[in-house]
């Protein structure tokens, strides 16, 4: 996972991601990581069009966004 972070903010990548919000609702993001901690990653979501602050722990699913997905198979 913690590559993927990585990629994103070197190289502006935008990611999908499967979260568990706080109210225990599944939420499906877009966004473009920023800044990673051991307990957190802020992250420019491009569905909301602000920065956001997510739990790593929630974080049920992360992956290239669909039209990268062949750019991450070389």
């Amino acid at each position: 996972m913690d590559s993927l972070f990585i990629r994103s903010i070197e190289e502006n990548i935008p990611l999908e991601m499967i979260y568990l919000a706080e109210n225990q609702e599944l939420s499906q993001r877009k966004l473009i990581v920023k800044e990673v901690t051991d307990e957190y990653i802020r992250a420019y979501c491009l569905l909301r069009k602000q920065m956001r602050t997510f739990k790593r722990e929630n974080i049920l699913s992360i992956m290239p966004e669909s039209r990268h997905k062949n750019h991450y198979l070389h």
